[in-house]
């Protein structure tokens, strides 16, 4: 044998035979992971309507709940103040009730007089004073000095609401309480938000209150709802086709597999193969859509997920990403606004207090306070 064949073999013998290492996708029973996918910037309408600008010029309706001051002129004793009953009704004197839900103070003048002439000669004269306001409020949660409902005895915009509610978390009045050892947080501007029949309205927060951008301070309406969310919340929300759609904690490395677990996993209907992950602020979110059913087995990378992210399963495949966008940031703003009022409700029946009345057929989801994941 040549030296140089001899010096190969040798060469051979000592280091064994190379050969390239099979890939992961090329191993039996497994296939390659699709790279997750990334989050992309959506548009989304922002056009406001030039009449939220202007203040409504209708005159005030009555209500249920609302206090009122009735007396027939010429006739002290039958001074009296009322309520309106929850059918919409006034029971005074000896009329069986009339019915002035939705009347101005002068129709329901013109009512009272007209039924009050059949029980007297001459016609009688009424005067009605309102003297409280029950049936028109608005909710303003969230990070503001004092969250509640308030009356809307007259025309009211978001910053007089804000006002009313004692203003927002200063950042002064925040180092005074944290230097106290009180634990408060900050109001997050980026996910402000006016709600209002169940839809988020196009009002940006951050250019109101910081950059005087008085465009956004649009008119309220009845059972609007004013919510500004904690800055330093650290929880994820998951909604839709879930067992328990619910804010769960926020924790590093937590991913949409797992903050889907937390909320106990898919129910039946859920269409996992588009679950949105919706990121950044309301007016201007970023969004990822992933299949969850790749997630599970294997065959495509999981996304980690950040604070304030929103992991939505949905029922149906979508066919337009920007109405799909809007329908998982109307949700949120729902399910977020009657989670604060339900707190505000359960402590004024705490505390003693009248309970208020959450809007009907909103189309909101009652979400649970926050609490660790279930342990398997």
């Amino acid at each position: 044998m040549c030296a140089p064949v001899q010096a190969a073999l040798l060469i051979s013998l000592a280091c064994g035979c190379q050969h390239a290492r099979p890939t992961y996708s090329e191993l039996p029973g497994h296939a390659a992971q699709a790279a997750a996918p990334s989050l992309k910037p959506v548009t989304l309408p922002n056009q406001r309507d030039p009449a939220w600008l202007k203040p409504p010029t209708d005159l005030y309706t009555l209500g249920p709940g609302d206090r009122v001051e009735i007396e027939v002129l010429g006739d002290p004793a039958s001074r009296t103040i009322t309520i309106v009953a929850p059918d919409g009704k006034l029971y005074f004197n000896l009329l069986p009730g009339i019915d002035v839900w939705g009347a101005t103070l002068s129709q329901a003048k013109a009512m009272l007089e007209k039924g009050l002439s059949g029980y007297v000669k001459e016609k009688p004269q009424v005067s009605i004073i309102l003297r409280a306001v029950e049936s028109k409020r608005v909710w303003v949660l969230g990070r503001v000095q004092a969250p509640g409902v308030y009356a809307m005895t007259g025309p009211m915009t978001v910053l007089e609401a804000i006002s009313m509610a004692g203003g927002t978390m200063s950042l002064s009045n925040y180092r005074d309480q944290e230097a106290a050892g009180i634990s408060e947080e900050l109001a997050d501007l980026q996910r402000s938000f006016v709600i209002r029949h169940g839809k988020l309205l196009p009002v940006d927060f951050q250019k109101l209150l910081k950059d005087g951008d008085f465009s956004q301070n649009i008119y309220l309406e009845p059972d609007d709802f004013v919510y500004l969310p904690a800055a330093r919340a650290r929880e994820v929300y998951v909604l839709g086709a879930v067992a328990q759609p619910r804010p769960v904690p926020w924790s590093e490395g937590l991913t949409v597999a797992g903050a889907v677990a937390s909320a106990y996993g898919t129910i039946n209907g859920a269409y996992m193969h588009h679950v949105a992950v919706v990121r950044g602020s309301l007016s201007e979110p970023q969004v990822a859509i992933i299949d969850y059913k790749d997630v599970i087995r294997g065959k495509a990378q999981d996304i980690a997920l950040q604070p304030h992210d929103i992991v939505y399963v949905p029922f149906s495949p979508y066919r337009y990403l920007q109405r799909y966008v809007e329908l998982v940031i109307n949700t949120f703003a729902s399910a977020a606004a009657i989670n604060a009022g339900t707190r505000v409700v359960n402590q004024n029946t705490q505390n003693g207090a009248a309970g208020v009345f959450i809007p009907v057929g909103s189309g909101v989801q009652i979400l649970p306070p926050v609490s660790p994941p279930p342990i398997h």
